[in-house]
């Protein structure tokens, strides 16, 4: 067994010395000459063992240190005091500088003489750079935020106390550093701010979210006020410590001011937009009424001069109740227009909605238009409302006549098609579209087609609202209008109507019962209240339920038919209108269930919506109505003690 060679510890020692390459480690004699030398030394101060032996350690030190006796210093510290340690710049061999932490300890015999000196030196450079890199990035942020003059950039320690102040705080709020520095941030807020705690309750939201951001008035100190957006951040130590607040405000009071004189100026943009919209629609509606009163009014005059001479009238009022129609589907389009008119969805057979309206359709469009139909043999039902619809294909057809003055070819045409942009892959919808040869519209008229009393006939031609209303048309029923045109090649107007689907049961049973429902027995004489503050109005229904075989009690008010029903005897229903003043007929009608729950209440309006849901469980007579709607209404209404 081989034995192994002892080592000295004076070997041991010169080995742990040399195998040390992250420090120089060396020896200096009692005048600071050295007299050894380590690999450490070596590998960063550049110099071998036989070139720097002997040599005076002060060879490492600047020019500047030199001059100024730090060597000599650091010996005499480092002999009187047991140790001298301190940090600064270094030469190499070859001239470069080095940051280094030295250590210089002396070194005594067994009697107390000094015998030299161990020096230990460590290269800093790296974390020297780092430091000069992160000193330098600090103050050129503090620059940065010193220089900032839009906002208000200042620090808050944990309670609110103001510890930083920028150039930026002090234009904005007029406080110098001095002045503000160490008092509460709540300086700046109001006194109504103040009370309602809004200062400590911005620190605890920052606190607790670490972030709070508000828009508020705040003070200057001279006591005026300005409008602010402010944003407070909180800052935590690595260990979760809160450190404080980092606080920016930005005056915004003349953005502010701008945005409201820009809401103002809006406002009164829109206001001018909306004159001039009723305007259109005045023009356009007066031509329209006028037209439909001139045959009204002319046909009853001369009614009127036949009936003296016991002549035959029924052609004439005819023709006046049909203008009268014609003016009760106008208000109709401005109710589709408005989204505001009651539709009644149901199952449609568009192919025989269209061959039924067929003869209307061509005498509408005269005879210099010819109208060509397209259609399969087999269609799906639609969900739509009848009437509306059939106003809407006159509106769609009488437009594409009005696009040819000179005459042409309307085409009528219906598919089964999945809406264009549509995932489904079944055809949810049936098409109908009615086309025309005409100019057709550019891009620009196109985009305005259907906006509300857009029109392109001149002024007082029309009330620009046909388009509009069966837009409206068939977003009620869940549908769409689509239109399609080119300057020169004409303009095709495409229905998207639903398909009606099968729903539930309970859907089916009742439209069947409706559907086979018998007609309404005809009802024994009645004592009908009619009020209506329109005197016109009033005796034109009292004529008709009298003409009924009806008995009436007129009222021209809310009031006075509450008189009428103290004094008694009751009617067995009373028919009211709404729009009435000081007592609308919805408030009548629950001061009537409360005080005579046995007497029905109908309510006639021209509104299809009552504001806030006014008398929405009465039963309504839509205005204007007919004797044979009058008639039915009060077939189906329960009449005092019946029911």
């Amino acid at each position: 067994m081989t034995e192994t060679p002892r080592i000295s510890i004076e070997d041991r020692y010169r080995l742990l010395i040399d195998n040390i390459t992250d420090y120089a480690v060396y020896m200096l004699d009692v005048d600071g000459y050295v007299s050894s030398w380590n690999p450490g030394a070596n590998r960063f101060k550049g110099y071998t063992e036989q070139e720097i032996l002997g040599e005076h350690f002060s060879r490492f030190y600047t020019p500047e240190d030199k001059a100024a006796g730090l060597p000599e210093r650091a010996l005499a510290t480092s002999a009187s005091q047991g140790r001298f340690e301190a940090e600064g710049w270094r030469v190499r061999k070859d001239g470069r500088q080095f940051w280094a932490h030295v250590v210089i300890d002396p070194i005594r015999d067994g009697f107390g003489v000094l015998i030299g000196y161990a020096k230990i030196t460590r290269d800093l450079s790296e974390r020297k750079i780092a430091e000069d890199n992160l000193l330098r990035s600090e103050e050129q942020l503090r620059l940065l935020v010193q220089g900032v003059t839009d906002y208000a950039i200042f620090m808050l320690d944990p309670q609110g106390n103001v510890t930083s102040w920028n150039a930026g705080a002090r234009r904005i709020k007029g406080y110098e550093p001095e002045e503000i520095i160490g008092r509460h941030f709540s300086e700046f807020y109001t006194f109504e701010d103040r009370s309602q705690r809004l200062p400590a309750i911005a620190l605890e939201i920052a606190s607790a979210e670490g972030r709070f951001e508000r828009e508020g008035w705040r003070l200057r100190k001279d006591g005026t006020q300005f409008f602010a957006n402010v944003i407070i951040d909180a800052i935590h130590a690595d260990d979760g410590r809160l450190l404080g607040f980092a606080k920016i405000t930005r005056d915004i009071t003349e953005k502010r001011n701008a945005q409201i004189a820009l809401d103002r100026a809006q406002q009164e943009l829109f206001q001018v937009q909306k004159m001039e919209a009723v305007g259109q629609l005045t023009g356009g509606m007066a031509h329209d009424f006028n037209n439909l009163l001139m045959a009204v009014l002319g046909s009853l005059e001369i009614a009127r001069k036949r009936a003296a001479d016991g002549q035959s009238v029924v052609d004439l009022i005819d023709n006046a109740i049909q203008g009268a129609k014609r003016g009760a589907v106008l208000t109709q389009r401005l109710l589709a227009f408005s989204r505001k008119q009651d539709l009644t969805l149901e199952s449609v057979e568009v192919l025989g909605l269209v061959r039924g309206m067929s003869e209307l359709l061509q005498r509408a469009v005269g005879p210099s238009v010819e109208i060509v139909t397209r259609f399969p043999l087999v269609l799906p039902l639609v969900h739509a409302d009848v009437n509306q619809l059939e106003t809407a294909v006159l509106n769609l057809v009488v437009n594409a006549r009005d696009a040819m003055p000179n005459g042409g070819i309307i085409t009528m045409a219906a598919r089964q098609s999945p809406f264009p942009g549509s995932e489904s892959s079944h055809g949810r919808y049936v098409c109908l579209s009615v086309e025309d040869s005409g100019e057709g519209m550019d891009e620009e008229t196109l985009g305005k087609a259907t906006e509300p009393f857009f029109t392109t006939k001149g002024v007082g031609k029309g009330t620009g609202l046909g388009l509009s209303m069966v837009q409206g048309l068939m977003e009620q029923a869940g549908g769409k209008l689509v239109l399609v045109s080119s300057p020169g090649i004409g303009t095709r107007a495409e229905l998207w109507l639903p398909f009606a689907e099968v729903v539930e049961a309970s859907t089916q049973v009742e439209t069947e019962i409706i559907k086979h429902a018998p007609e309404p027995a005809a009802r024994s004489s009645l004592t009908v209240l009619v009020v209506d503050d329109d005197s016109l109005v009033l005796m034109n229904t009292v004529l008709m339920l009298e003409d009924l075989g009806h008995s009436t009690i007129q009222a021209a008010s809310a009031a006075e038919a509450l008189q009428i029903l103290d004094q008694g005897p009751l009617p067995d229903v009373i028919i009211t209108d709404h729009a009435m003043p000081r007592m609308t007929g919805a408030e009548l009608a629950g001061k009537v269930s409360l005080r005579f729950p046995d007497v029905s209440v109908v309510l006639a309006t021209g509104y299809a919506e009552l504001p806030s849901g006014q008398g929405g469980d009465l039963p309504r007579l839509s205005k204007p109505f007919t004797q044979a709607d009058l008639s039915e209404m009060l077939a189906f209404v329960p009449a005092r003690g019946i029911g």
